[in-house]
């Protein structure tokens, strides 16, 4: 693959070769000639050639592409980088074109393999879903299914990279999609993927890569019949190598089931008579014996039990692991020289005991066995020589043995499970999984590698006829001219290897069939045969090594060994040793050889049998279709996030990836779709954006204006030869550099004119500043003038007023004296006079104070006199009023009592607290009497007093002024004092008795009240648990009837299946058991009726001819099953059918019988409607009479006591509410009304009862609740079909001309077809969801369950968006998202016009695809953290969602980037953190299909069901028979 320099300039971004890194990134610094001086990003600068150099694509999305087709630079660096890119994102699987490159993560990744995944692509499109290996495994079954053609998948990779894991995936999604529904035992695929534990046992081994690495290649055939199922499988091994057996390199291991057998539990170990791992030769040339985090005790238990489950017997397992044991034994077989010359025999004591224990082991003769390895018979035509061997031909002989039994061993595993799976003769086709090794080139190569790469050679031719094929078709559908094209071919290192006489395998057998022959002269004939071709290269420096040029790159073998690992024969004296052997199981892996056999040529070669075999698997893929998978590691550490550029580029050349990139390079690489192409490009020709072309004449104009030469236009992509996408980008970066010329130009001009006006601003603010500081000077200069004037006139003033002030004060301080002398002399004056004022007062004072005493000593001697009289007269007043003050002491002590025993009443007892509220109320009306009474006597009392104050005040005025004083007097006088304070005193305590009154008054108040409350709350408490405990009776009679019901079902189960029809016999015997019930019915009538109605229908009894009960029964059931197969309506919003069904039901009493077959033709009737699935109408229609139907029988049946007896009515007290109704309605008539309110009972004339049903009640309303069900999930399930091929198109957006969208004049036009798109996909959901809304309101189901039919339709819309959104890439981008919520927004409206009543949280369904789009339409992604995302953004979404989301987010509108590395890697530890959860590490949503409602639910989400005024249809309406469904008056 060689560089193009075409258009690489300064500063172009590059790619350069590295020794460490293979290829690093860079920017062109200079350019000098042919060569190029690059600044790379790790800080070197390198000059390079520019035929060494490759462009790099700026443009390409930081996550990369899913499909190395659609890079733009197809080259080394680019396919590098881009499974870089994925790979750092947990994106292990690219496509390139139908390939599929696998790079192994290291780490389990659960949640790309879980039966959701596999569900997901199960049909799904190519390419469509992200890239996957159930993708190839998927559309190879298609292809198998829909072409009648075999397929096969060739899995390839070096060891470690994951091609066995590889492998189980594959065979897992196709047992999934072709796996058997139901068999006995153990189906096909479960066998071929219980045989790879057995085959990794012995087929597998350590080695430098891997830890796990299968030394053998397999081709699992797995075979299917017409109908697509899975009916046989085979194994086919190749080329085991069987020299590990023998010798192991460090630090690698031999075959595990060594290391299993010593592990064995101490009794296997002690049988076999093993010991350590270290002790054996086999195993102990390498120092590594263990694996880490592996446990061989473990895995040889699950090795046991894998050959249980693939059909080996334990006596088979016995004499495997014997074998395997005595090959161990073999190898510590040592040999030392005999007594005669070349002879050899057992070393020691050590060496014996091992030689015995393999011949014990083998069944065989210990001294055959030495015999046999120690000597050889040569055969002559006179005798039989024997000849001795020395000790290394000896050993050669025992690894030889070794080799050819473990051999045999291997492939006897192989048949077995062969035999075990099953082949089918009859199979139409098959696929074909192909586990091969991959190309290998060590420091040391041997035979082995030598046919390791001779297959991958010969793979490679296949897969390049693969690629070169598909390029064809890719041309081909296009329309496009490519017949000139040349591509690459490994023929000749073909025919250098396998070419008869002189390929390189010929010759080796040749120089195997001469016993002269060596390794060097087998050299040496290679040197001189091939010395001029160019794919076989002699080393100067060796001379038995050869190389040989493969297509990955030149290998050098070593050619030692070659003659020794070629031959394959088997020595005569094993064959004859091994096929004596007592055990049957070592006989038959070396059954006896003809004797003609025996005496032809023994030479067989591996070289020439494996050619054969590869021969014949070429012939096999060639029959099939092919499929292929890479697998690649991406670090020799084996370890997760590591991925080393030079090891991942040296697989992709192993792998032939590159040569396929080599062959597309031939060809066009670069092929990219008209709008894509339009969208990069369109600058270079803005004319034709402009004019209203197509896409494709668009396209031709920018391809003719940039003059581009060899490209194709096909159908609808764009075809680039090698080095012209380079070339159109660099002109595009030309004519974006001269736009951003033009823009630097255009910002440097506004930059300087900007400071240009800056500056001149400055200036002028500076003139500014100068002029005002001149003026100011100018104007500090006047301002100083003037106020020296100022001080100046000032200073003069004050002066002046200085010697006027003077002159002032002392004309002030004269007058001042002269007035004070003045005034001293009046001051004197007036002092004389005050002096004579005051003795003249003082005299007179004193003679007038003389005066009033005497004048007041006469007035107190009146009055003292006139006081005693009145007070004598007051003293006999106040007896009289003692006594009644005793009255009012002894009435207020009768209050007390009263209020002491109301007091003791109240808190006594409640039940008479009518009456003692009358007696308080009487009690509190005579004292407030005798208070009144009380009240007015202290009045009159007060009056009195007040009188005789007013007449004593007169007398003392008329009083003559001097009355002398007595001493009786004084004493009265004290005694009316004594009187006054006693009067006080009681005054006192009437005022406090008034107090205490009042006071227990208020209490009295304050205690009614509070028993008031106490009351009320008692009353209260009363009534809750009144309801109580009528709930707790409710609930313990619905947990009766249920536990009856249950017992009555398991007792009658047994013994009484439910039959669609019975026979005569069963129909005799239920209509007698019916007979009793119908005529207790009609014997009850007469009672009921008024007489003429009894008269009247006597007569008609007489009159008409006398039929059975039964055959009217008969008739009866025969035109209600014809009645309800009619569509009956609805009366108002309630269905005909169901009412009418139930009337007659519990008229017949048909609940109470215990045989009946009514109610299998009921269910037979809904079941023959129901066969059509695809009509709503009609499903609708049975779901709102089925759910009505078993709403009624869940209210009204109730579970027998016993199975088998007859029904007994269970006594009630006709006391309670409950039990007077159910009385009454026993004995109402056949016409009475009935009534359901939500469970409960009306009272009046509409009553109901519950009645006790046998098993076929009990029986019928099961299967009624299983139709219910039934007919639910099918109106579901029919509208889900009917929108999910509108969910395929509603979660991308529609691709419109995207080139339209660049064009100036055609934007808006583009805008508006792109809305009507959108509307179109969008609004076939919203109309197919009001069209279904339409059909269920009409039939009128239940709005419960059409909640819950919305509400598991939008969890499927919202399951269906976010899987898709998560699976594929194009539609995690911002327009897209935009789109999509567009779209929700449609539905969102629609659940607004639905309401609540029938959406009901339909719209919360759609959670997770809400907030995904939310996530992709929000800006400034790369700013939001891990918490904002988590927990505002995406509450909902997991991590590992989060996660695809931000890896695969693309925005082809702005061109804005997702979230920050640092949220990426965050992210990335809490998904490391929670990997062992492989329910938390699912990405994906599953779709929940179950019935998410019972019949109690039903039960208490219906509404009110009043069945008493339904109106029987015209068929049954005229019928005698059905005259109890007339309505009658009350």
């Amino acid at each position: 693959m060689l560089a193009t320099s075409v258009n690489i300039t300064v500063g172009s971004h590059v790619w350069v070769e590295d020794p460490d890194e293979a290829w690093i990134d860079g920017q062109v610094s200079k350019i000098s000639g042919k060569d190029a001086v690059i600044q790379t990003t790790n800080g070197k600068t390198v000059t390079v050639n520019l035929s060494k150099i490759y462009a790099k694509d700026m443009e390409a999305p930081p996550g990369g592409v899913d499909d190395m087709t659609k890079l733009s630079y197809l080259h080394e660096p680019g396919v590098l980088q881009n499974l870089k890119n994925r790979y750092e994102l947990n994106e292990i699987y690219t496509y390139t074109g139908n390939i599929l490159i696998a790079i192994n993560p290291f780490q389990r990744l659960p949640h790309i393999y879980g039966s959701h995944m596999m569900q997901q692509y199960k049909g799904a499109p190519f390419g469509e879903l992200s890239p996957h290996v159930f993708a190839v495994a998927d559309v190879a079954y298609r292809a198998m299914v829909n072409e009648s053609k075999s397929n096969s998948i060739l899995v390839s990779g070096e060891s470690g990279a994951g091609k066995t894991e590889t492998t189980k995936m594959l065979m897992r999604y196709l047992a999934y999609l072709g796996g058997r529904v139901a068999t006995e035992g153990r189906t096909v695929e479960q066998q071929v993927l219980e045989s790879n534990p057995v085959l990794e046992a012995f087929g597998n081994a350590k080695t430098v890569r891997n830890n796990n690495s299968s030394r053998f290649g397999k081709f699992v055939e797995i075979q299917f019949d017409k109908h697509g199922r899975i009916s046989g499988a085979a194994i086919r091994t190749y080329l085991l190598e069987r020299s590990r057996v023998c010798q192991v390199s460090d630090p690698e291991r031999n075959y595990h089931c060594f290391y299993l057998l010593c592990a064995a539990p101490p009794e296997e170990v002690e049988k076999y008579k093993l010991g350590k791992p270290k002790s054996y030769h086999y195993l102990n040339q390498s120092r590594c014996i263990e694996l880490v985090g592996v446990s061989d005790a473990q895995e040889y238990l699950a090795t046991r039990r894998a050959m249980d489950i693939v059909g080996i017997s334990h006596k088979d397992q016995e004499a495997i692991f014997r074998v395997v044991a005595a090959i161990l034994h073999l190898g510590n077989i040592v040999f030392t020289k005999g007594k005669e010359a070349d002879s050899s025999l057992p070393k020691d004591d050590q060496a014996k005991f091992h030689l015995k224990t393999a011949a014990e082991l083998l069944m065989c003769d210990v001294k055959a066995l030495e015999d046999a390895l120690c000597k050889r018979n040569m055969v002559t035509p006179e005798e039989i020589i024997k000849k001795s061997l020395d000790p290394q031909s000896a050993t050669v002989s025992r690894d030889g043995l070794a080799k050819t039994i473990y051999s045999r061993l291997f492939d006897w595993l192989v048949d077995k499970i062969n035999n075990s799976i099953g082949q089918d003769p009859n199979s139409k086709f098959l696929i074909g999984v192909l586990d091969i090794y991959g190309f290998e080139s060590f420091k040391t190569n041997s035979f082995e590698q030598f046919c390791i790469n001779f297959t991958n050679e010969k793979l490679q031719q296949h897969f390049n006829q693969h690629v070169f094929k598909m390029e064809q078709e890719e041309y081909t559908k296009e329309k496009i001219n490519w017949s000139y094209i040349e591509f690459v071919d490994n023929q000749d290192v073909l025919d250098l290897i396998e070419k008869k006489p002189g390929g390189i395998i010929a010759l080796l057998d040749e120089a195997c069939m001469f016993p002269k022959s060596t390794h060097e002269t087998f050299a040496n004939k290679l040197y001189t045969t091939f010395k001029n071709h160019k794919r076989f290269i002699k080393p100067k420096l060796s001379r038995t090594n050869f190389t040989i040029a493969h297509y990955a790159g030149d290998v050098q073998y070593q050619s030692e060994q070659f003659l020794d690992k070629n031959k394959d024969y088997v020595v005569p004296e094993h064959q004859d040793l091994l096929s004596a052997s007592k055990c049957s199981f070592v006989s038959g892996l070396f059954p006896a050889l003809p004797e003609e056999s025996s005496k032809s040529a023994k030479f067989s070669s591996i070289g020439s049998r494996f050619k054969i075999q590869l021969q014949s698997l070429m012939e096999t893929l060639n029959s099939t279709e092919p499929h292929y998978i890479r697998c690649v590691k991406p670090n020799n550490q084996l370890k997760p996030a590591i991925f080393e550029n030079q090891n991942v580029m040296q697989q992709l050349r192993c792998g032939g990836v590159l040569e396929a990139i080599r062959i597309s390079m031939a060809g066009y690489p670069t092929r990219r779709p008209f709008f894509e192409f339009i969208n990069r490009f369109g600058l270079l020709c803005p004319e034709a954006l402009e004019g209203n072309y197509d896409e494709k004449t668009a396209c031709l104009k920018i391809l003719e204006k940039s003059g581009l030469k060899g490209f194709q236009v096909g159908l609808t992509k764009i075809f680039l030869r090698a080095g012209q996408m380079p070339e159109l980008d660099a002109r595009r970066a030309e004519v974006l550099g001269g736009a951003a010329n033009i823009i630097q130009r255009r910002i440097r001009t506004h930059i300087s004119r900007k400071r240009f006006l800056a500056l001149q601003k400055a200036a002028i603010e500076l003139q500014s500043i100068c002029r005002g500081t001149l003026a100011s000077k100018i104007y500090e200069n006047k301002r100083r003038q003037a106020a020296a004037v100022k001080i100046q006139k000032n200073t003069r003033r004050h002066q002046s007023r200085i010697a006027y002030n003077k002159l002032h004060i002392s004309a002030l301080v004269l007058q001042t004296c002269l007035r004070a002398m003045a005034a001293r002399r009046e001051f004197r004056s007036m002092n004389l006079n005050k002096n004579a004022t005051l003795l003249q007062a003082w005299w007179l004072c004193r003679r007038a104070v003389r005066y009033y005493k005497k004048l007041t000593r006469s007035c107190i001697v009146t009055q003292t006199w006139w006081r005693g009289r009145l007070a004598r007269r007051e003293l006999r007043k106040l007896k009289m009023a003692a006594r009644e003050t005793g009255a009012l002491k002894e009435a207020k002590d009768k209050l007390e009592k009263n209020v002491e025993e109301l007091t003791w009443r109240l808190q006594l007892e409640k039940r008479l607290r009518t009456d003692l509220e009358e007696a308080k109320a009487q009690e509190i009306a005579k004292l407030q009497t005798t208070m009144q009474e009380m009240q007015q006597a202290i009045d009159e009392t007060n009056a009195l007093l007040a009188q005789e104050r007013e007449a004593a005040k007169k007398a003392i005025e008329e009083v003559p002024p001097v009355i002398q004083a007595r001493e009786v007097l004084v004493q009265d006088t004290k005694k009316i004092e004594c009187l006054t304070e006693e009067v006080e005193s009681l005054k006192a305590t009437l005022e406090s008795e008034k107090q205490r009154a009042d006071e227990a008054e208020g209490k009295y108040n304050e205690l009614r009240e509070s028993s008031e409350e106490k009351r009320k709350r008692l009353e209260e408490t009363e009534k809750k648990f009144q309801q109580l405990s009528d709930t707790i009776r409710g609930l313990e009679e619905k947990l009766t009837n249920i536990e009856s019901e249950n017992k009555v079902l398991r007792q009658q189960a047994v013994s009484i299946a439910p039959n669609k029809f019975l026979s005569a016999r069963s129909r005799s015997i239920l209509q007698r058991g019916s007979e009793s019930g119908h005529l207790e019915a009609r014997a009850s009538m007469p009672d009921l009726h008024s007489p003429s109605m009894n008269l009247r229908e006597t007569a008609e009894v007489e009159e008409t001819p006398q039929k059975s009960l039964n055959e009217k029964q008969q008739e009866n059931q025969d035109l209600l099953i014809r009645c309800i197969a009619q569509n009956l309506g609805f009366a108002g919003n309630r269905p005909v059918a169901a009412c009418i069904i139930y009337k007659c039901l519990l008229q017949w009493r048909s609940f109470e019988v215990e045989r009946t077959s009514v109610f299998d033709r009921i269910i037979q009737t809904i079941g023959n409607a129901i066969e059509t699935q695809d009509n709503n109408e009609i499903l609708a229609y049975w779901l709102s009479n089925a759910s009505t139907l078993l709403l009624l029988l869940q209210r009204t049946l109730k579970a027998s006591g016993a199975a088998g007896m007859t029904p007994t009515r269970r006594r009630s007290s006709s006391a309670t509410l409950f039990g007077r109704m159910t009385l009454s309605f026993r004995g109402a008539p056949q016409g009475v009304n009935l009534s359901l309110i939500n469970g409960s009972i009306k009272s009046g004339a509409d009553n109901l009862r519950q009645v006790e049903a046998k098993y076929p009640a009990l029986l019928f309303k099961q299967q009624l609740t299983a139709y219910v069900e039934k007919i639910y999930g099918m109106i579901r399930d029919n509208l889900k079909k009917e929108i999910s091929p509108l969910l395929g198109l509603c979660i991308q957006a529609p691709r419109t001309s995207r080139a339209s969208l660049v064009k100036g004049a055609s934007r808006s036009v583009a805008n508006t077809a792109g809305q009507q798109a959108l509307i179109a996909h969008w609004q076939g959901i919203v109309t197919s969801l009001g069209n279904f809304l339409n059909t269920l309101k009409e039939n009128h189901v239940p709005p419960f369950l059409v909640r819950k039919v919305f509400t598991q339709i939008f969890s499927f819309i919202n399951v269906q968006l976010f899987n898709s959104l998560l699976l594929r890439r194009e539609c995690c981008s911002f327009s897209n998202g935009e789109y999509v919520k567009a779209g929700l927004a449609e539905l969102e409206h629609w659940c607004y016009k639905a309401t609540d009543e029938y959406a009901g949280s339909a719209w919360d369904e759609l959670k997770h695809i809400r907030q995904a789009i939310g996530f992709l339409v929000i800006h400034q992604k790369p700013k939001k953290t891990l918490d904002e995302i988590s927990h505002d953004l995406c509450p909902v979404l997991s991590i590992q969602q989060l996660y695809r989301i931000s890896t695969m987010y693309w925005d082809d509108k702005y061109g804005t980037h997702s979230v920050s590395p640092d949220v990426i890697s965050n992210m990335r530890v809490l998904m490391t953190e929670d990997s062992n959860n492989a329910v938390s590490n699912s990405f994906l949503l599953d779709d929940d299909s179950s019935i998410p409602f019972s019949v109690d639910d039903i039960s208490k989400s219906m509404e009110q069901i009043d069945i008493a005024d339904i109106e029987p249809p015209p068929l049954i309406r005229e019928n005698i028979g059905f005259s109890f469904l007339l309505p009658r008056s009350d």
